[in-house]
């Protein structure tokens, strides 16, 4: 795959570009699930919202995915990345786009969203087993279920546990009814939280 990479004084992407880019392109189907990459996005930030969280929370939660928009592996309703064995590496993709725009926890999140999957399949019986089928077979290219000691690291980590709270908002985001507000609402939040 190839994407644009931004410099690390200067970030790719400002707010305005971001809802741009959910506009242009969160129509696309979230792999595997029965909802857009938009309508994810709005119902993991309104999850993180109803759950007490802050600004810079609810804008992990709104931006968690945002690497599945910058590069050009573009699905189609029938066939995901992880059908084609690729590792899309989203949680890393997104974050030169974003770095410079908002702080270390927001980014954090964002990078930590797919550790914590691993790490919630090691640590909390039935969570595998819930998973979708998408989400178990990306969960084998992202290296698996954690050992304990890799467990023991992760969660041991600055952000680890609200890596986890994005985590399991992220799994609830897959509604394909679930009524949210508008992306302007997740926007004027997260420009509340971007660094001057």
């Amino acid at each position: 795959p190839t994407w644009t990479t931004s410099t690390p004084d200067q970030p790719m992407l400002s707010i305005d570009d971001i809802a741009v880019l959910f506009q242009n392109k969160g129509h696309a189907q979230y792999s595997g699930e029965p909802v857009t990459q938009l309508q994810h996005a709005l119902q993991s930030a309104a999850l993180a919202e109803a759950d007490g969280a802050d600004d810079e929370l609810v804008t992990a939660a709104l931006l968690h995915d945002l690497g599945h928009l910058v590069h050009d592996l573009a699905d189609h309703p029938h066939d995901t990345p992880t059908l084609r064995g690729v590792d899309d590496l989203h949680q890393f993709i997104a974050i030169p786009f974003l770095r410079g725009l908002f702080s270390a926890r927001v980014l954090g999140a964002v990078q930590g969203h797919v550790d914590a999957k691993r790490w919630l399949c090691a640590t909390r019986p039935g969570y595998l087993q819930a998973l979708s089928a998408d989400s178990q077979r990306s969960l084998v290219l992202q290296g698996g279920v954690f050992s304990a000691a890799q467990a023991a690291a992760f969660i041991a980590q600055p952000g680890a546990e609200e890596a986890v709270r994005l985590r399991l908002w992220d799994d609830q985001a897959k509604s394909a009814d679930m009524a949210t507000p508008p992306l302007a609402h997740y926007i004027q939040r997260a420009r509340r939280c971007a660094l001057a």
